[in-house]
């Protein structure tokens, strides 16, 4: 069953029940506004509201010096680097080609994200750092890709999965299947619940405004099993699970 972070109470809380239902994208849109709004006010460095225990978290206190993101990141390239001339498309990619060596892989970049700040961004600074590598970043979430079916090599998708229930992932793996090449790589990382960092986190994002789907790890292979998924490599990190898969 997938369980969401309730946000009444950030100490001893318990995850409610939701049942599975078919993919719309009707209703999953307050999430994606949610979540949207939850990084544009983060990106523009504005403030949030937080009651008294949940600063007193010292998940929050890493957070708000800036040094949790480095400690929880998913390190894709581990396991799937960019190679040169690889069209690799980064879905949920923040501003990743400002932060992350692309310019070293000598990848072209492709990436989506539905933080009309990240976009701004990325698309303004990102042909400035390098017009050749950067090709464009669209606004949307992940279940609309308006690409070309075949179009990438790899795609990625880090450090978000968790905001969604398991139904819009399959909407998601759906146009991942899509834009790939055949024999081409689907890299993403999933929430592993039992880490230690993990309920202190869940409950810092529901209140940063983005509620949190708690899913066991075998629950998500059970998905990708049925789904005829092949996973090919695994990597555990610090909060998150991070796959490489092909369909």
């Amino acid at each position: 069953m997938s369980k969401k972070q309730e946000s009444s109470s950030p100490k001893g809380s318990t995850p409610a029940s939701t049942a599975h239902s078919a993919f719309s994208a009707d209703a999953v849109q307050p999430l994606l506004n949610a979540v949207a709004l939850r990084f544009n006010r983060q990106y523009l460095g504005q403030a949030f509201e937080l009651p008294p225990e949940v600063e007193a978290m010292q998940v929050f206190h890493d957070w708000a010096a800036g040094s949790l993101e480095a400690k929880i990141a998913s390190r894709f390239w581990e396991i799937a680097q960019p190679q040169k001339n690889q069209r690799c498309l980064d879905l949920g990619c923040g501003v990743s080609f400002l932060v992350y060596p692309w310019r070293d892989w000598g990848a072209f970049f492709y990436g989506q994200d539905i933080s009309t700040v990240a976009v701004e961004a990325l698309n303004t600074r990102g042909p400035q750092m390098n017009s050749k590598l950067f090709k464009k970043v669209n606004l949307g979430g992940a279940h609309e890709l308006n690409y070309d079916s075949g179009q990438f090599d790899l795609v990625f998708a880090t450090g978000w999965s968790c905001y969604y229930p398991l139904e819009y992932w399959q909407g998601v793996m759906a146009q991942v299947k899509r834009v790939l090449k055949p024999g081409g790589s689907f890299v993403f990382d999933v929430l592993d619940i039992n880490a230690p960092l993990a309920e202190n986190w869940s409950i810092l994002e529901t209140y940063l405004g983005a509620e949190v789907f708690l899913e066991e790890l075998d629950v998500w292979e059970k998905l990708l099993k049925d789904s005829q998924v092949k996973i090919e490599k695994k990597q555990a990190g610090e909060l998150f699970q991070l796959y490489k898969v092909k369909f």
